[in-house]
């Protein structure tokens, strides 16, 4: 049996400071005005510990600050920049980079360096606004796209983006994107990469329960992911009486070829695009206590021409457990299927625990079990400080994914 155990602890400070103003020079124009400061401070410790007998201990930091400010004196016109450096406190892990010595070591994919992480302008048009620059994407539940927030340096893309309002409970997206910038290290090959990549999201909500999104994730060159992905999701949550509600995410999605690019599975092999993904999810709330079951699959390859499922551009870590033994698609495809039970309230903060049962969807292989909790609570006495702790025991089966052959924990 293959044994991981990966542990977590994270502590963040944010900060915020007064706007200033600045005015041109014998004029009554003002350049930069309502400009706003922002600073994080985030400490982490990331222990793994695995059965073969390869460890890491990671003590990192984070900082990050960003200056927001409305331009030429208008409303309509801002722009953000954003600054995170990520420094070692040691050198007891491997974390990507090939120039840090310590390869190996367990992975903690936070290696030390400084990045303009967001640098943008802002054009807004009613409720229809224009984004031009590098920024984060957060989409739905981060299954497709998001900003990786879990590791020190965030994921970032280089993008046009236009996102709209106008119609009461119809949000709008679209976005071209030219480059991703990614967690590891810019000089690793890792690090970024140039693309031609279309996303189109658009969400209406029909009534309190129930919120419709359809999506297209056209994918291109740059990653091996390279695909056109189209989908649908219904979510809501359902009010049953004082203190009850019940939440669902019922989703489909399939992938076919990339039409943007001349690049990916389609052009450079003879197998096409042709994956499926399913999510069902069902919780409830019931006076602090949280309870759920979901059922999530992505197809892998069979002798149908089925490939699969990818999701090149998402937060990982966030799906199929926190030990990351999933962060792409094993060949044979995925299923996991997963409970929880947890319980919230504003004193006490927020506990979680996640059992994941997980196999393949081409041939039933036993992949192997993952317990999953987690604490997060705000530290009393010192305002916006908060603390977080995780932990992961992934338990191997029959057989590891892609040769996965230790566990890890988060």
């Amino acid at each position: 049996m293959k044994t991981m155990i990966k542990a977590s602890l994270v502590v963040g400070l944010l900060a915020s400071l007064a706007s200033v103003n600045l005015q041109a020079k014998d004029s009554d124009l003002n350049i930069i005005d309502n400009v706003k400061l922002k600073g994080e401070i985030r400490t982490r410790y990331e222990r793994v510990d695995t059965d073969n007998g390869v460890e890491a201990n990671a003590l990192t930091n984070r900082l990050q600050l960003g200056v927001a400010a409305d331009l030429l004196g208008t409303q309509w016109l801002s722009a953000y920049a954003e600054l995170t450096n990520v420094s070692a406190l040691n050198n007891n892990y491997n974390d990507t980079y090939a120039d840090n010595g310590v390869e190996g070591n367990q992975v903690v994919a936070d290696p030390s360096q400084t990045r303009i992480t967001q640098n943008y302008l802002d054009f807004k048009y009613g409720k229809t606004k224009f984004r031009a620059g590098r920024q984060l994407m957060v989409l739905d539940n981060q299954r497709f796209i998001g900003a990786v927030g879990w590791r020190q340096m965030p994921q970032t893309f280089d993008a046009y983006t236009v996102t709209d309002s106008t119609v009461k409970g119809l949000n709008l997206f679209a976005s071209y994107i030219t480059s991703v910038n990614r967690i590891f290290h810019e000089d690793d090959t890792k690090g970024n990469f140039d693309t031609r990549s279309l996303l189109l999201n658009a969400s209406y909500q029909v009534m309190p329960e129930l919120k419709v999104t359809a999506y297209s994730y056209m994918i291109g060159e740059g990653t091996s992911g390279a695909s056109d992905t189209y989908g649908l999701s219904l979510t809501g949550k359902l009010p049953v009486s004082d203190g009850l509600t019940l939440n669902y995410r019922a989703e489909y999605a399939m992938q076919d070829d990339p039409s943007m690019e001349n690049a990916g599975l389609a052009s450079n092999s003879n197998v096409q695009v042709d994956a499926e993904y399913y999510k069902l999810e069902a919780g409830i709330a019931a006076n602090g206590i949280l309870g759920g079951l979901a059922y999530e699959l992505l197809s892998g390859q069979d002798t149908g021409g089925k490939t699969a499922f990818s999701t090149p551009l998402a937060t990982l870590h966030g799906h199929n457990g926190w030990a990351d033994k999933f962060l792409s698609t094993p060949t044979s495809g995925l299923v996991d299927t997963s409970i929880m039970l947890g319980y919230k309230s504003k004193k006490l903060g927020l506990f979680k625990a996640i059992y994941h049962d997980y196999s393949s969807e081409v041939g039933s292989i036993d992949y192997g079990t993952e317990i999953n909790a987690v604490y997060k609570t705000k530290v009393p006495g010192v305002k916006k400080l908060g603390l977080l702790l995780k932990v992961a025991d992934y338990r191997g089966g029959d057989s590891v994914a892609q040769g996965n052959d230790s566990s890890r924990a988060t």
